[in-house]
């Protein structure tokens, strides 16, 4: 077990790199033949030019460093790979270890209004009994846990250093995971292949370890085409959910090389093709700003560009495929670690309720053979960004997923 007293960490930012961002801010150039108030093709100009006026001159990159300095961070070397996490010891007579992975355009800070309460329920109402060690990692090559040094980092891979660091960096002998988008394939693998060292797992999103495999890796609906039959409300509703995806991954699995280029030179490109993610994956109705705080986006947007890590977070779709995932054992469930899972609303299949979206999931064909759900809710508020869009939905799922696992 390491000496992390060692090994704290706080964000501290050269202010040549504070005077570069600015410049660039500053000397954008505007795409011209366009309608700056239309979102047809994309994020909004005119929405652009606003929030790069606010990020210019009235955002504080130095107070927001101070709150982000408010958690306690480290940064250890993990096989090699730099891992940044936020470790937030629980108040309980038993707290158990939970490492939380988070999802792309995400930051760990997705996660921090559920820590508190998980480490310290009494605080909030809650049954001491329910404390958590939270340990939230910048997933490998996103923000903070860079430069990754190596050029093949994936899922099952960031899985492996999860591992490593909660029995060996840490010293936990058996511990629980949760995850969403991105982070739901890290936390899936670990409930796959070491599913003896864990208590459980809880996901935010219901996604197949193979889910980058096949000859279309780039397509999420596998060559699938709506049935023209369907009711024209469920094919709308099937047509939408496909365009709120469909460019993200064929573009990051395709060309991810050529966008991270252009993406780590202008900072206010990079705002635009992550904003669109924000804006269209949340329950915002187009108004991001619903979702999240102009400052907190911003503050986003700023550590992805400090840390230069839009290329090493986007290539990890890519290598999910390059480097394939291969099954640890033959057993099935797949997943054999006790689950749990909550469902958001926004995300419901088309043509499913909430309140039938419990039963949808049981009667999937093939679900018994990748789970072992212990636990599932599905709650008519929310979006892709599960424990930011609900947290009490999150908080509410994860004690009652792990209640009977401790």
């Amino acid at each position: 077990m390491l000496n992390l007293i060692d090994h704290q960490f706080r964000v501290e930012t050269a202010q040549e790199k504070i005077d570069d961002l600015r410049n660039r801010l500053r000397n954008t150039r505007w795409p011209g033949d366009t309608d700056e108030h239309s979102d047809v093709y994309g994020t909004s100009v005119a929405y652009l030019k606003e929030l790069v006026s606010y990020w210019l001159n009235d955002f504080d990159w130095r107070e927001a460093e101070t709150k982000l300095n408010d958690w306690e961070q480290y940064k250890v070397i993990v096989a090699g790979s730099p891992i940044h996490f936020i470790r937030h010891m629980g108040k309980g007579p038993a707290p158990i270890p939970l490492i939380m992975s988070h999802g792309w355009p995400w930051s760990y800070r997705e996660w921090t209004k559920v820590i508190e309460p998980l480490a310290n329920p009494a605080s909030f109402g809650g049954d001491p009994s329910d404390a958590f060690d939270v340990i939230v990692p910048s997933l490998s090559g996103f923000a903070f846990s860079t430069p990754t040094q190596r050029h093949d980092m994936n899922f099952w891979k960031m899985a492996e250093l999860w591992h490593t660091l909660m029995t060996e960096t840490l010293g936990y002998e058996k511990y629980a995971a949760a995850g969403s988008d991105y982070g739901a394939l890290v936390t899936s693998q670990l409930g796959h292949k070491y599913a003896d060292k864990l208590y459980g797992i809880w996901l935010g999103h219901r996604i197949h370890l193979d889910v980058f495999q096949g000859d279309r890796p780039w397509d999420i609906t596998g060559g699938a085409r709506i049935p023209e039959e369907l009711p024209a409300p469920l094919r709308e509703k099937g047509i939408e959910m496909q365009e709120r995806f469909a460019s993200h991954v064929a573009v990051h699995m395709l060309d991810s090389q050529n966008l991270a280029v252009a993406l780590a030179d202008s900072p206010v490109g990079m705002l635009a093709w992550i904003l669109r993610r924000w804006t269209k994956w949340s329950e915002s109705n187009g108004n991001v700003e619903s979702v999240f705080p102009r400052e907190h986006l911003i503050t986003n947007a700023t550590i992805w560009w400090l840390t230069n890590s839009i290329t090493s977070s986007i290539r990890s779709y890519v290598n999910a495929n390059r480097f394939p995932w291969t099954p640890s054992h033959d057993r099935v469930p797949i997943i054999e670690a006790p689950t749990g899972f909550t469902f958001l609303g926004y995300e419901n299949p088309p043509g499913v309720s909430t309140e039938k979206r419990v039963e949808q999931f049981l009667e999937s064909p093939g679900e018994k053979d990748w789970y072992n759900p212990v636990y599932l809710k599905a709650h008519d508020h929310g979006g892709h960004f599960t424990p930011w869009e609900n947290p009490e939905a999150v908080i509410e799922d994860i004690r009652a997923t792990f209640r009977p696992l401790r």
